[in-house]
């Protein structure tokens, strides 16, 4: 009976970390524009709970076939999506565009390949480089430690087409244009504007959640927003939050402008890091409802007084 009950016990604890089918349980998703779907995943940092699923992933239907953006954070995931994308419709997947190296968005194509093999994945070249130099499995590892082997079975499937900035691709009745950058979120973003007005952000924005800013600047990212706003765009869909109007650019842009003039201040007045934190906070009190503002908010202020003094 001792061993039975063990063994009960322990059969639960590795239901908790894997699914029988190998995909992340369903998550809905939402028409936000002609021929276009979001699936929104959930705010949190990848985690046996959230079975390391939290981006954006979408799809767009251009006439006789569909593109993806973003097809998640792992094979499991991206069978999700798949999934979804067979449910709405019987057209083939033939192009996926990847908006930044971070893995949580892109390992996922795997999945996608899976389905439909002859697919083309896209990608800004720094990307393509720097997860084949290792990034791509730093995050399969990643991924699978966040998850306690959830995502086990992954495997990178690294874009092979590079972008380039200001690129316009037609794919069936429907065109996306490129907007890149070398300095924002990662230093490997694209931002895609299709033409029936919507924006796919990457992680340049987030809506009400607050950035990982370890591999980019805050002096990039504000230039790339400043790009984005200036698209006659009707809706977004960020890195990570709810897909909504363009409001939420300049929401994000004066989060990044008025941390990095904060923080600029208190250097120029000789502060260090923790000394200028108060100060910082307090003129940052509109955003500290976002999520993970209280946990990142302290390392964003010590990369932005980096930033200044490399500049």
């Amino acid at each position: 009976m001792r061993l039975t009950a063990l063994f009960f016990l322990a059969s639960l604890a590795l239901s908790a970390h894997a699914a029988p089918d190998g995909i992340v349980k369903a998550y809905p998703a939402e028409q936000v524009a002609p021929d276009t779907w979001v699936i929104t995943g959930p705010l949190g940092e990848p985690s046996v709970e959230n079975q390391g699923f939290m981006n954006n992933p979408a799809w767009i239907i251009a006439g006789d076939q569909v593109v993806v953006i973003d097809p998640g954070s792992s094979v499991q995931a991206g069978r999700m999506v798949v999934k979804a994308i067979q449910k709405a419709t019987g057209l083939p997947v033939t192009a996926v565009y990847n908006t930044h190296v971070h893995g949580d968005h892109w390992l996922g194509n795997q999945a996608i390949l899976e389905a439909w093999p002859k697919a083309v994945l896209i990608a800004h070249p720094d990307m393509i480089a720097r997860a084949r130099a290792g990034e791509a499995e730093s995050w399969v590892i990643l991924m699978s430690n966040l998850t306690q082997g959830y995502t086990d079975g992954t495997r990178a499937a690294i874009p092979t087409l590079a972008t380039t900035d200001g690129m316009v691709t037609k794919h069936g009745n429907r065109s996306f244009k490129i907007h890149s950058s070398n300095d924002a979120h990662s230093k490997t973003d694209i931002m895609i504007e299709v033409d029936n007005g919507v924006l796919f952000t990457g992680d340049n924005v987030l809506n009400q959640r607050v950035a990982r800013m370890d591999d980019g600047t805050f002096t990039g990212n504000i230039k790339a927003i400043d790009r984005a706003i200036a698209l006659a765009v009707k809706v977004v869909v960020p890195g990570h939050g709810s897909p909504g109007s363009p409001a939420m650019l300049k929401a994000q842009r004066d989060y990044f402008q008025t941390l990095f003039d904060a923080v600029k201040e208190e250097y120029d007045a000789g502060k260090s890091d923790f000394e200028m934190k108060p100060s910082v906070v307090k003129k940052l009190a509109a955003y500290q409802n976002w999520h993970g503002f209280d946990t990142a908010v302290g390392k964003q202020i010590g990369l932005a007084v980096l930033e200044i003094e490399q500049q």
